[in-house]
């Protein structure tokens, strides 16, 4: 018998709607008919993407949140079915690592009173001295110093406090650890740090782990079995190197699609299957299999309708799909969703022969018949003041050459006047003359001042 078995556990949180009395309109289905075996020893991953359910699953084995249906069995106890103070003593066995280690700890105690509190409660420990001496031993096996009991959470790193969270849950000694998240808002180097941390302390004390992640590469290092969850269901499950291998589902295959590979020659070979539409609901699921909605192979007739359960097809590997044998021979052709490269989906690294160059935009007309300008920079001094001096000649020659052509239109304006009987154009023509007269006059005046 494995150490923990889950059995068709449900969570379903009520919607409530109504000002003076409350009534019940509908039903979230965060966990929907989960069942699971995890042996003694071992470590079971958990993955899926958000609002999947994992988190609350592994709140529902703590009873941390109430099971709607369903067992959960731990070493022969159905845990679902224990009354509270029961279930307050038997839950020393049970422990979580959360994900958020600053969320999870008391900013106003410091790290002895944190990790004494569940040892008085449990009565592990005669006095407080023999508890601080178990709790110094527990911090040196997480890699933390003994100095650090008088301290607060908020003087430590983010990996340390993961660290002090980790100590909470084995100062207990508990048989089975779920870790929620457990490295998620760590840096990397921090992140191995802490996932061998769990390895080396799951061989010394002989610890089962249940890890939720969204990180794949992390699952795979450290499970030896793998779940994935989608819309409150387990669609898949296998050991790590199988399910890795060869996913069967369609949605494992689109989420192992998704991780890139370090090697260059295999990334590039390898297909990236693109899911479409979103993530339906919890609180309306489709109906049938909750998956056909996205599903590239999804068959009308009977995924709509029959809701796939979860069979072995051989060597430990189960799968949730009508059709899982015929993707994976090829018999079933994609119905919706794409298959494209996975380096650059569609898109060429380097341009192709037939690929046209850039033209240069053409030269304007006007542009080459206009002579280059010299650069005022490279001219001459000498050069310049004979420059000046011929636009000033020029200036003088135009002057000189429009002013008798004025005076003679104005000479002819005059005329015509005179010969115009109105008695304006008389007028006119008397001011023309004594325009002409005053030009005159400035003409002979001129060479005296020049003079």
């Amino acid at each position: 018998m494995s150490l923990l078995e889950l059995d068709g556990v449900k969570v379903h949180f009520p919607i409530k709607k109504g000002l003076l009395f409350d009534r019940t309109v509908g039903h979230v289905y965060a966990v929907d008919g989960v069942s699971l075996k995890v042996e003694a020893g071992e470590t079971y991953g958990l993955v899926g993407e958000s609002g999947c359910g994992k988190t609350t699953l592994g709140r529902s084995v703590l009873r941390l949140v109430d099971i709607t249906e369903g067992s959960v069995v731990l070493d022969g106890t159905d845990l679902a079915k224990l009354p509270g103070e029961e279930m307050r003593r038997f839950r020393r066995r049970l422990q979580m690592v959360f994900q958020d280690p600053l969320g999870s700890l008391n900013p106003r105690q410091n790290i002895e009173s944190i990790l004494s509190e569940g040892m008085i409660a449990h009565g592990i420990g005669k006095d407080q001295e023999e508890r601080r001496e178990k709790i110094k031993a527990i911090l040196d096996k997480v890699g933390l110093p003994s100095n650090a009991l008088a301290r607060y959470p908020h003087e430590f790193s983010g990996g340390q406090r993961q660290r002090i969270g980790i100590a909470r849950a084995l100062v207990l000694e508990p048989d089975v650890i779920i870790c929620d998240e457990p490295v998620s808002a760590l840096d990397v180097s921090v992140q191995a740090q802490v996932i061998n941390l769990l390895e080396e302390l799951q061989e010394e004390l002989g610890l089962t782990y249940v890890v939720i992640a969204h990180d794949l590469a992390v699952v795979r290092h450290i499970s030896d079995t793998i779940g994935v969850m989608y819309l409150g269901s387990l669609v898949e499950e296998a050991p790590s190197d199988a399910l890795y291998a060869e996913p069967k589902h369609p949605y494992t295959k689109a989420l192992m699609s998704a991780v890139p590979v370090p090697d260059p020659e295999v990334e590039d070979k390898r297909e990236r299957i693109l899911l479409t539409g979103d993530l339906p609901s919890p609180a309306n699921p489709p109906s049938g299999c909750r998956f056909h909605t996205r599903c590239p192979w999804a068959q009308a007739e009977r995924c709509a309708t029959e809701r796939p359960e979860l069979r072995d097809i051989g060597g430990g590997h189960r799968v949730a799909c009508h059709y899982a044998e015929d993707i994976a021979s090829g018999k079933l052709r994609l119905t919706k969703g794409e298959v494209v490269s996975a380096t650059r989906e569609g898109v060429e690294d380097n341009p192709t022969e037939d690929t046209p160059e850039a033209e240069a935009p053409e030269a304007d007309a006007s542009a080459a018949e206009t002579p280059a300008k010299i650069p005022a920079q490279a001219e001459k001094p000498a050069e310049k003041a004979v420059v000046a001096e011929k636009a000033v000649e020029a200036e003088d020659k135009a002057a000189t050459a429009e002013e008798p052509a004025k005076a003679e239109g104005k000479a002819e304006k005059a005329a015509e006047a005179k010969a115009s009987p109105k008695p304006e154009a008389a007028d006119e023509a008397d001011e023309a003359d004594e325009a002409v007269a005053s030009d005159e006059a400035k003409a002979s005046e001129e060479p005296e001042k020049a003079v």
